[in-house]
């Protein structure tokens, strides 16, 4: 079996784009860390992310249960032909890590890593939301990207350590094997009255606390619109 690798390492600082006084809406002003730079050096990878980068909205990104955004670089091939958009590449949806030979398929929950002198563990798919959009320009992008299943995943840090790209990820233990990134997936966008399968995902000790608390307010028959992650500010 082929093993994953580390083809990028990628970094950015927050900017403050927009236009105060702009009449449409995708020109406003708004804060984002979506926008990050390769990373040639050894960098120190912490409980709460790599040195130097950042996240603008704390509440929604970062933390250490999303400390480290994940990206299959085999999807921009995709989303180049979806969008007509041959300019989208890595780094487009402000991923960390650009993978090679890893995708939904083959990650799962709780999927412990050896990456150089850290250990990183799966902790939850990504909910896709409208910063994307923004930096490209389409609307619905958001919900492209939640319909198509590439969303990427977020890792937690086990132990801290400084790691470089160009290196494989050495997997060190799967405890949930059938909990795919594109099981999770199904079970939060399309299996949506499957109350079985979210008891039982909500139930995975190592899916993050966020994944945790969505499913359980469905368990208790508590709907809530995805407009406000999807749209945002974009739309009325």
């Amino acid at each position: 079996m082929t093993k994953p690798y580390v083809d990028r390492i990628l970094t950015g600082k927050v900017k403050h784009l927009g236009d105060a006084h702009a009449e449409n809406r995708m020109d406003r002003p708004w804060e984002t860390g979506i926008f990050k730079s390769e990373s040639d050096d050894r960098i120190w990878l912490g409980t709460t992310g790599f040195t130097d980068d950042e996240v603008a909205d704390k509440k929604n990104h970062g933390g250490p249960e999303k400390a480290v955004f994940a990206y299959p670089k085999e999807h921009y091939s995709y989303w180049q032909m979806d969008l007509e958009l041959d300019s989208i590449g890595i780094g487009a949806m402000g991923e960390n890590l650009s993978l090679n030979n890893s995708d939904e398929f083959t990650v799962c929950i709780g999927d412990t890593y050896q990456f150089g002198e850290s250990v990183i563990q799966v902790a939850q798919p990504r909910k896709p939301c409208w910063k994307p959009a923004r930096r490209f320009r389409i609307l619905d992008f958001a919900l492209r990207i939640q319909r198509s299943g590439r969303t990427g995943w977020y890792f937690r840090v086990l132990q801290e350590g400084y790691v470089e790209s160009g290196l494989e990820l050495e997997l060190i233990e799967r405890p949930y094997p059938q909990w795919t990134i594109a099981a999770c997936n199904e079970v939060m966008y399309v299996n949506k009255d499957d109350l079985k399968l979210a008891d039982e995902l909500a139930s995975c000790e190592l899916l993050s606390d966020n994944w945790k608390k969505a499913l359980n307010k469905r368990l208790r028959g508590k709907r809530s619109s995805v407009k406000k992650r999807v749209f945002g500010p974009n739309k009325v």
